[in-house]
């Protein structure tokens, strides 16, 4: 085993390039009727066309052209007006054909490009540290079917073979090998993820396979030609890639750095050991025998179906992000955040219809409190418990300070576990706060009296004994006290 270094910035770059291949959301498969719900039992969708019984002939699904076309325009890419689909020849068990329909020289999405949010994760090939934006160039998008999936250990000492995903429609997306860091794959996988289930072209659910990355990763000397790559396939997690790539890139510079040369190959990665070993030798295009598929006609796109489907684009996340910024005043950090998700930015915005002008508040509970709570449940925005009316409400209190932010809490754990309206709640739990002046009043005058030495002491400059009154008195009132009322009677009663 070559053991683990720390890469040395100034002595090496890193380039990676990703491909990942994103299943369309389309209810049947790319060239037949089968169904491609997923779980069921093995071999019972897998129809004439995806076992290639002699004779079938394959028709397109017109759902995930328009699927392939609406990605292609929410990055800026061309269009092609005709593409082509073609074979790509190889044998393996779980590959009905011995081929698989795909395209090669002239897909349906060419060039675009993708801007991301880069954060600093932790590891040794991650990057500069610091929070920044880039911008990811798209080489393509092309069409294919997927291949079916081999089940070791079905029977004891025997491989089964099960051809239900055989023929799901895919979207190949192709990067440029633009991104020189784990943290920048990383932010680069996590965006397209969130923007093909923005537009609703994938349910993006990497533990089913709907979202696969293939990463390839390779290290050159500064200004050098680019090196020889890897590529580690199959990554279903954010966090396996950010692995995968910081050892791949380590075990790269030292086996460059101990004398050695790098073979182009393919490559998995064990999460067990988090190392990555070689699974065959990569293959170039040339190996895959492309040519026409002769069964399939040229895929024409008019240009009355590309308005058809940009009529369909919701408003993107970036575009998103700077209205959130210019209308309503907020911060990039929080505009990002409210931007996560479709459901996020949809809720944000539901729950702000009830409580016009709170913008602010609304993004903090939601990036905050709300974000804080998903996770330690481990759900996803769209399972929340809170709906944005019930939150609405509850920031409509906070706003006219019928409770305090401590009450504001009690109120959001009450609706996530038991559900009902923030003003119930309230009422309920006594958790209105006290803002009549005459109250306060009473109250910080017994506590005055009470204290003589201690108001002496900050009359004398002892400023902190502050934080002691305020303590007094909100102990007094059961919590109830309008913090900022209570704080303008206390200096005024303490001044003297």
């Amino acid at each position: 085993m070559i053991h683990k270094t720390n890469v040395r910035a100034p002595a090496w770059e890193i380039v990676i390039g990703l491909e990942v291949h994103t299943q369309l959301s389309t209810n049947s498969k790319i060239f037949s009727g089968a169904s491609t719900t997923y779980g069921a039992e093995p071999n019972t969708q897998a129809d004439a066309v995806s076992i290639a019984l002699p004779g079938v002939l394959p028709v397109l699904n017109k759902g995930a052209v328009e699927r392939a076309i609406k990605f292609g325009l929410a990055v800026g890419a061309h269009i092609a007006p005709r593409s082509v689909f073609a074979r790509k020849n190889y044998f393996y068990p779980d590959l009905p054909k011995g081929y698989q329909i795909s395209q090669f020289d002239l897909p349906v999405v060419g060039q675009g490009a993708l801007t991301i949010q880069v954060e600093p994760l932790s590891g040794p090939s991650t990057g500069s540290g610091q929070t920044y934006e880039k911008v990811v160039r798209i080489t393509r998008a092309h069409l294919e079917e997927d291949a079916g999936k081999s089940v070791h250990g079905a029977s004891q000492g025997m491989t089964g073979v099960d051809l239900n995903r055989a023929g799901t429609p895919l979207l190949e997306i192709v990067s440029e090998p633009d991104m020189c860091s784990a943290a920048e794959a990383v932010a680069y996988a996590k965006a397209l993820h969130s923007l093909v289930r923005w537009i609703g072209i994938s349910d993006g659910n990497m533990q089913e396979g709907s979202f696969r990355c293939d990463v390839n990763v390779s290290v050159r000397k500064p200004g050098a030609p680019l090196g020889t790559r890897r590529e580690i396939k199959n990554l279903n997690s954010f966090k396996f890639m950010q692995q995968a790539i910081d050892y791949e890139v380590q075990w790269q510079i030292d086996t460059l750095e101990n004398g050695g040369k790098i073979h182009q190959a393919t490559i998995l990665f064990n999460p067990d050991t988090g190392e990555t070993r070689a699974m065959r030798s990569k293959e170039d295009a040339h190996d895959y025998r492309y040519f026409p598929d002769p069964d399939l006609l040229p895929l024409d796109i008019t240009p009355v179906m590309l308005e058809q489907v940009r009529a369909t684009l919701p408003e993107l996340p970036q575009a998103k992000r700077a209205r959130y910024t210019s209308e309503y005043a907020l911060s990039a950090y929080d505009a990002n955040g409210l931007t996560a998700s479709r459901e996020m930015a949809d809720f944000f915005e539901a729950a702000l219809s009830d409580v016009p002008g709170q913008a602010k508040i609304c993004a903090n509970w939601l990036i905050g409190e709300v974000s804080a709570q998903l996770n330690r449940d481990d759900l996803e925005m769209a399972q929340c418990p809170i709906t944005p009316l019930q939150l609405g409400g509850m920031l409509k209190r906070i706003a006219d300070s019928t409770i305090s932010n401590a009450g504001a809490k009690e109120v959001f754990r009450a609706m996530w576990a038991e559900g009902g309206d923030a003003d119930s709640i309230i009422e309920a739990k006594g958790l209105k706060q006290v803002s009549d002046s005459g109250v306060i009043e009473k109250i910080v005058d017994e506590i005055i009296a009470a204290n003589a030495d201690k108001v002496a002491e900050y009359r004398s400059g002892k400023d902190k004994l502050f934080g002691f009154f305020v303590g007094l008195a909100m102990k007094a009132s059961k919590g109830k006290a309008n913090p900022a009322q209570l704080n303008d009677v206390l200096k005024k009663k303490l001044a003297g």
